[in-house]
């Protein structure tokens, strides 16, 4: 017999290690979904008889596409039933990557790439969902063991996709990811326990509502200004680093740049780390650490120039010390916000994510700029300078 819980109900008593680990993988599983075309972009346009240089928008479409789901698929959570929405939603991603799949002229592609982002927000309703199923003293534990998860799928999803298409195609990567999806929708379905929102609004006024929500919610404001100045600080990292080790001073081919990429999953460890922290009320410490963490990371790079060993191992330890930061800082945002209340956390959560991800977007414009600009150099500085900016704002937070 299906559990069923709603906001009204009592607090659950714990959460099974079982479950945890379902909704760890299926955010993992989901989210790789918006990172599999960022290494194949060439190869991808090259086969669908785009121009080179309009090679960035297969990836650009399933970042509007994640966006635009944030907004108006996300805030559904407060609203519809949670496993029947997410099951659906995942399977609307599967049949996204099979149009992806199928695709053999940039149109259709173009538009599959979108639906496949705007169907990958499956993964901000699962966590708020589990927020939901977690008592209270472990919410943030949970919380951060999910988000883990989803941090490891956003690593490994580019080496996972160039990969299979080395050895097959790039139609197959999609495919391979369109059948996980099926799977992961059905077996979602018949595991996942219910929970029925009490919310009772329509859905326009739902939509309506996240703007008073973004207006009166102080720690929203917050949290999402904390996150932001760090997930654009995270995008420049990520954006301009592979040019500097493609360059003149370390010549590193696309092989070792997808494994200079790896680096970052040694970060997915603080985001279950942040979730015991916030449950033991350090939160704000905890942020002023990370912030700080992120900060150091930039100015790590600049110690020797780019070229020598050392040099090289410095980019190593700042990647960690950056992706540190910034997965924790997340988890933190999470845990504060969920403990607002059930009836909006979703709609909290849409808005938290769409504000540092349009963040991280302007991040990477910015890195583009500063690296072609003033080399790595400037590029640092403005990295290292955001995160000293929210720590700023956090000074002036009095509770």
């Amino acid at each position: 017999m299906t559990t069923i819980t709603s906001d009204a109900g009592p607090e659950p008593d714990s959460v099974s290690t079982w479950l945890t680990f379902l909704l760890a993988l299926s955010c993992g599983l989901v989210v790789a979904n918006i990172y599999y075309a960022q290494p194949l972009a060439g190869p991808i346009a090259a086969d669908l008889g785009l121009l080179p240089e309009h090679a960035g928008l297969l990836v650009t479409m399933t970042q509007l596409g994640y966006g635009a789901g944030l907004l108006l698929i996300v805030p559904l959570g407060d609203l519809i039933e949670n496993r029947r929405l997410v099951s659906t939603v995942i399977a609307l991603a599967a049949v996204a990557l099979a149009a992806a799949a199928l695709s053999r002229h940039p149109l259709p592609f173009l538009a599959a790439a979108l639906s496949v982002g705007f169907s990958s927000v499956a993964v901000q309703i699962l966590i708020p969902y589990a927020g939901h199923l977690a008592p209270e003293r472990i919410r943030g534990q949970v919380v951060g063991n999910v988000t883990s998860g989803l941090m490891i799928g956003v690593v490994l999803a580019r080496p996972a996709s160039s990969f299979i298409a080395s050895v097959s195609s790039w139609h197959m990567v999609y495919w391979i990811s369109a059948a996980l999806m099926v799977s992961l929708a059905i077996l979602l379905r018949w595991t996942l326990p219910t929970r029925m929102p009490q919310t009772r609004l329509g859905y326009g006024a739902l939509l309506r509502s996240m703007v008073h929500l973004a207006r009166t919610t102080p720690v929203l404001k917050r949290r999402a200004l904390y996150q932001a100045s760090l997930f654009a600080a995270f995008s420049l990292f990520w954006t301009t680093v592979p040019l500097v080790l493609a360059g003149p001073a370390f010549r590193f081919t696309q092989s070792g740049i997808a494994l200079f990429a790896l680096v970052g999953a040694a970060g997915v460890v603080s985001a279950p780390l942040a979730g015991r922290v916030a449950d033991r009320g350090w939160t704000r410490p905890a942020t002023a650490a990370a912030l700080l963490l992120a900060s150091a990371g930039f100015a790590l790079t600049v110690i020797t120039e780019p070229g020598s060993t050392l040099s090289l191992a410095l980019f190593v330890a700042a990647a960690i010390a950056i992706d540190f930061g910034v997965q924790a800082n997340v988890v933190l945002g999470f845990r504060a916000l969920f403990v607002l209340g059930a009836e909006s956390r979703s709609r909290l959560n849409g808005l938290y994510m769409a504000t540092f991800f349009l963040a991280g977007a302007l991040g990477s414009g910015v890195g583009g700029w500063a690296y072609a600009s003033g080399g790595w150099l400037l590029a640092a500085a403005i990295g290292g300078v955001l995160p000293l900016c929210a720590l700023a704002y956090l000074a002036t937070e009095t509770k």
